[in-house]
Order: C-alpha cells, then sequence, then structure tokens
C-alpha cells in the first residue's frame, strides 16, 4: 500500500513549479490569452520569451488513482512580421498509474516549432496562421500541423485551431498513429493586466490510420494575468464525454517572460 501522501505529489509538483516560474518585473510584456488554442499573431522581429508549460492530467474512470504531469521548456524567437521559430527545449513527465504498474520521472521529447502568420485578426476580417510542430524523441517521432483563426473584437477574442497529428512511437519507431483535434476559445480583456474566458478541446485518436476512437471533448474556463514581462495562464477543463479510458481533468499552466 501507498503512504497516504503518495498519491498527492502529482499536485504538489504541479503547485510547487506553477509558484517558482513566477515573479515580477518592470516594463510591458505580451501574453498568451490561451493554454490549448493558439492565436495567429506572431512575436515581433527579434522579440524572445521563454514560455514554461505545466499539464496535469488525472483520475481516469477506469483508473481513479492515475496522474500523469508534463512539462515543456520554450525558447520563443520572432525571425520577422509574420514568422516565429520556437525550440522546446525538453519534454518531460511525471507519471502514476497503478493499474500498469508505472511510477517515475521520464523524458520525453524535444521539439522545433514554426508558426507563419497570414493575415491580421484585427484589421482584416479573419487573421489566420499555419503552424508546423517536429518533435523528436528516444520512442517518438511526431509531426503536428495546425490551421490557425482568429478574430479580435476589442475586447473580445475568438479563436480556433485545426490539427492533425502524426506519430511513429515504440523503440522501433514501428507504432503509427494519428490524432484529430479541434480547439475553441473565447477571451474576455477586464483590463490591461487581465483577462478570462473559456476554451473547448475536441480530440479524436486515429490508431494505426485505419479506424478512429470515440471523440473526446474537453471544457472549461480560462484566465490570464500579466505584470511587467510576465505572464500566467491558466485552463481547468473537464471532460464533458464519457471516455473511460481517457482523464476527467486536465489542468494547463503556462508561464512566460520576454526578454
Amino acid at each position: 500500500m501507498k503512504p497516504p501522501g503518495h498519491h498527492c505529489a502529482p499536485l504538489v509538483v504541479f503547485a510547487i513549479l506553477a509558484l517558482l516560474c513566477c515573479g515580477t518585473s518592470s516594463g510591458h510584456a505580451g501574453a498568451r490569452r490561451f493554454t490549448y488554442v493558439y492565436e495567429a499573431t506572431t512575436s515581433a522581429p527579434g522579440a524572445i520569451e521563454s514560455e514554461n508549460w505545466i499539464t496535469w492530467g488525472t483520475s481516469m474512470r477506469d483508473d481513479r488513482r492515475f496522474n500523469e504531469v508534463n512539462f515543456r521548456h520554450e525558447i520563443e524567437v520572432g525571425i520577422s512580421n509574420h514568422f516565429q521559430a520556437s525550440l522546446y527545449l525538453a519534454d518531460w513527465s511525471y507519471l502514476e498509474s497503478p493499474s500498469s504498474r508505472q511510477h517515475g520521472f521520464s523524458y520525453d521529447a524535444s521539439a522545433i516549432e514554426l508558426i507563419y502568420n497570414l493575415t491580421n485578426p484585427t484589421t482584416d476580417l479573419v487573421g489566420s496562421a499555419i503552424y508546423q510542430e517536429l518533435r523528436l524523441g528516444p520512442k517518438i517521432v511526431e509531426l503536428e500541423s495546425k490551421v490557425i483563426l482568429q478574430k479580435n473584437l476589442n475586447p473580445f477574442v475568438l479563436a480556433y485551431n485545426a490539427t492533425l497529428e502524426a506519430k511513429w512511437e515504440g523503440a522501433e519507431r514501428n507504432e503509427r498513429a494519428g490524432e484529430f483535434s479541434e480547439s475553441f476559445g473565447l477571451s474576455y480583456e477586464a483590463s490591461p493586466s487581465l483577462s478570462f474566458g473559456a476554451e473547448l478541446l475536441h480530440e479524436i485518436d486515429i490508431p494505426d490510420w485505419k479506424h478512429s476512437s470515440p471523440s473526446i471533448i474537453y471544457g472549461g474556463p480560462n484566465v490570464s494575468w500579466r505584470r511587467g514581462h510576465w505572464w500566467i495562464t491558466i485552463t481547468p477543463l473537464a471532460q464533458l464525454t464519457s471516455v473511460g479510458s481517457e482523464v476527467a481533468v486536465r489542468t494547463r499552466v503556462i508561464v512566460g517572460h520576454s526578454f
């Protein structure tokens, strides 16, 4: 039997790292209004920003004691007025899965991300961008392509992403899989420092590219707070479907700092 406090370990790790990432500074910085939805705008040329991601998934219907905490560390650079590139230095995770007897930390992958802005969400009818990510790790190769749409209606921002992922997993990378997902976001800017809204995530797994798994839908509120060069955005999502093999709750925190 595990000690009583062991099940709380992912929550403790999640909370401590989120707090350690926060800080204060002078000046003004941009911020992500969403954590699951990308925006169509890109960083200004020469701008550099770091982002630290923490995503905690917990409580499957088929495994109530399941916990997984994923971490990403990103450096984002503005290349031109329409183009930005990002390097994910390390994706790593903490897993606690009693049903499969897995427990502990692991390095998963590193990645490079490219976003090209096509139209402006404020001055054009609809803002748009295209996104490509290549993710490489000891047991995974993943390509992720995304279409990003956004419209700014001051003080509201609406955004939509359509994403297709292709994965090759396993020691020999011979296990093929795919995923199609959509994400929607609505944000209201209450003040220059505070925005809040909601996000909706729809996912369909495609094992072996032969058939699709049941759709999974998550939804929940978000809040984004900015101070100086720092910002933090939080989104807790609850599963709105009843897929027992997926977590019931996902919570994502992204902490950013501009240089």
